[in-house]
């Protein structure tokens, strides 16, 4: 099989995932996406669970692609750290929205399909270590339970990012990004405030 048309048609199925979601996943509509002819997505994939199966490798591979340099080389201080996050939650209104909105489908479907929840699974359970690694990187006081409280955040904005509703934005503050990343690392990690410099005493 050629894999640069393996590629292609993983990558339409992304894109059929996230635009008509499970309903309109088909073999018939990743052809037209991915546009070859009839029948080229069945010979690849034969069965939808293997049309799943692809999005959510494909899926995993992009989000690694986006993450391997910042999360595997990790930020250098708890600024970098801000800049990194912010960063990963901008993608997610933009270049990154069709692999979100296919991974979102992706969890519903694996509610049903054990198998599928598995293969999810694993992904997830490594975004959790990433996110850990990254803070303690960044030279923050981190805790299992600290880094997992920042990484649900994280996961929990996305779906709202997503829907982009504007007062839910404002309600979550993810109106503005780099003010959330700020707040989230201020209550899981809070700085010491400046003390005032002491008057000097008169001679």
């Amino acid at each position: 099989m050629n894999p640069d048309r393996r590629d292609r048609l993983r990558d339409a199925a992304v894109e059929v995932l996230a635009a008509a979601g499970g309903r309109g996943l088909t073999h018939r509509a990743v052809d037209t996406a991915a546009g070859v002819p009839l029948g080229t997505t069945k010979n690849y994939f034969p069965t939808r669970d293997a049309v799943l199966r692809a999005v959510a490798e494909r899926c995993h591979e992009q989000y690694r692609e986006i993450t391997a340099g910042p999360l595997g080389t990790g930020p250098a201080d708890r600024e970098g750290l801000v800049v990194l996050v912010r960063t990963l939650l901008e993608n997610v209104a933009g270049p990154g929205r069709p692999r979100l909105l296919a991974h979102l489908e992706l969890q519903a479907e694996a509610a049903r399909k054990p198998w599928l929840s598995t293969v999810l699974d694993a992904v997830a359970a490594s975004d959790f270590t990433g996110f850990e690694q990254a803070q303690r990187a960044a030279g923050l006081p981190v805790t299992p339970q600290r880094a997992t409280t920042v990484t649900l955040a994280l996961h929990a904005a996305v779906p709202h990012l997503l829907a982009g509703g504007p007062d839910t934005l404002a309600a979550a503050g993810l109106d503005d990004l780099d003010r959330f990343v700020r707040d989230l690392l201020q209550a899981v990690y809070p700085e010491a405030p400046e003390l005032p410099e002491s008057p000097e005493t008169p001679q």
